[in-house]
């Protein structure tokens, strides 16, 4: 069965106060100054913003039709999506399955021959990409958490997939993001593939109080996002690399749980999101070698209420998000618009958002957001990945077990 939903509001009605497609209508935040948020509750945090347009932006509506369809919902707890030069997409299950999926919803059986996966709590199997190299090679990569007997941990494969489909081969793990943790928490994580060949991946940085002070720690891969060889090497060039102390697959720290990682397609830009506890999910562009400041900064409470730390949203040496939001977006997985069928969504931001059961779209400007809008909020789907294809549609799988395919109509 097939859903739809279209659009023919205009662009900047939204920011004259009408409906948008959120089935909301925009209010202003009490500063009349500024164009209405597609967000009308009230901030859970008392934090000031440092900067005009940090959180909040304006809200935008797409003017093109444009319809969200329903490809499946024989999935089960699907987390990621990797888009083969086919146009086929080779989709992770929490529960440590592979499956491929045509874009017009036909899925595999399971695909075998990968790892045991601990799938206790926020575990399982994970992140994806494919090998830009794929179509003469036919190799993945894939992350996961791990249980080993010291804990557990978030580890990265690589693997062939066999000519008949049905089975990885030559599944080995290349890198493992230690030290391993007992607990089930936070382990990032995402997968992206660099111009050079070279992986970056999105670590966690397990949660609890005993490791959370571990993302400012640069002998520790928890709560980093690490540059790695297709071999699990530290890639040349890493910021870290000869400095004592420091582990030389770092890239950037201070993090707390990155599902979230997309290159810009014209700047080349690494991003990322990551959750906030009790509000303060972040946007960052990320720099080699930056901190991103967690636990030491954050425009989160604890989910008690009570304040983190200091309660400091700002410290020397430690970067600023780009956007934030308060209350919560739960951010997934995210990717650039770079198609052309709809003229204004181009280089956009989408990011899959898990309990505010939306897809998030980001208008930048200068590395700013300057507006934001909600897609397929109707639906109440906790949505967790979001790709391009290669037929320039947009491909959103949800934690319910549903495949969407978002173009215009």
């Amino acid at each position: 069965m097939k859903q739809y939903f279209s659009l023919l509001v205009g662009p900047l009605m939204a920011a004259c106060g009408a409906p948008t497609n959120s089935g909301q209508t925009s209010t202003t935040t009490g500063d009349t100054s500024r164009p209405a948020s597609v967000e009308t509750r009230k901030p859970v945090t008392d934090y000031t913003p440092a900067f005009p347009g940090q959180t909040r932006a304006a809200a935008v509506s797409t003017a093109t039709p444009w319809a969200g369809t329903v490809l499946t919902r024989d999935l089960d707890k699907p987390w990621g999506i990797g888009v083969l030069p086919d146009g086929r997409l080779l989709i992770t299950e929490k529960k440590g399955t592979m499956r491929l999926v045509s874009t017009g919803g036909a899925v595999s059986g399971p695909i075998t021959g990968i790892q045991a996966v601990n799938s206790s709590g926020q575990g399982g199997l994970l992140g994806i990409a494919i090998d830009p190299d794929f179509a003469n090679n036919r190799t993945i990569f894939w992350s996961f958490s791990e249980r080993l007997p010291e804990g557990n941990l978030t580890a990265v494969a690589r693997g062939r997939l066999a000519a008949d489909e049905r089975t990885i081969e030559g599944a080995t793990v290349i890198y493992r993001a230690t030290p391993a943790y007992s607990g089930n928490l936070h382990y990032g994580s995402r997968i992206v593939i660099d111009k050079e060949g070279n992986l970056l991946v999105s670590t966690g940085e397990r949660s609890d109080l005993e490791t959370r002070p571990q993302a400012q720690d640069l002998n520790s891969a928890l709560g980093k996002i690490v540059r790695i060889t297709k071999e699990g090497k530290p890639a040349a060039g890493n910021p870290f690399a000869g400095r004592a102390g420091a582990r030389p697959e770092l890239y950037s720290y201070g993090h707390r749980n990155v599902q979230g990682l997309a290159f810009h397609p014209v700047t080349g830009d690494l991003w990322e999101n990551e959750f906030g506890p009790r509000a303060g999910d972040e946007l960052n562009r990320v720099e080699p070698g930056k901190n991103y400041g967690w636990p030491t900064i954050t425009y989160g409470y604890e989910y008690s209420g009570a304040r983190i730390g200091d309660a400091l949203t700002e410290k020397e040496g430690m970067e600023q998000p780009v956007y934030y939001w308060d209350p919560v977006l739960s951010p997934s997985g995210m990717t650039f618009y770079s198609g052309n069928a709809v003229a204004e969504w181009k280089h956009n931001l989408f990011i899959a958002g898990l309990n505010s059961n939306h897809i998030a779209r980001l208008v930048l400007r200068d590395n700013r957001v300057v507006g934001e809008e909600r897609l397929l909020r109707s639906e109440g789907q906790r949505f967790r990945d979001v790709a391009e294809g290669r037929d320039g549609a947009l491909y959103a799988v949800t934690d319910e077990g549903r495949l969407y395919r978002i173009a215009k109509k």
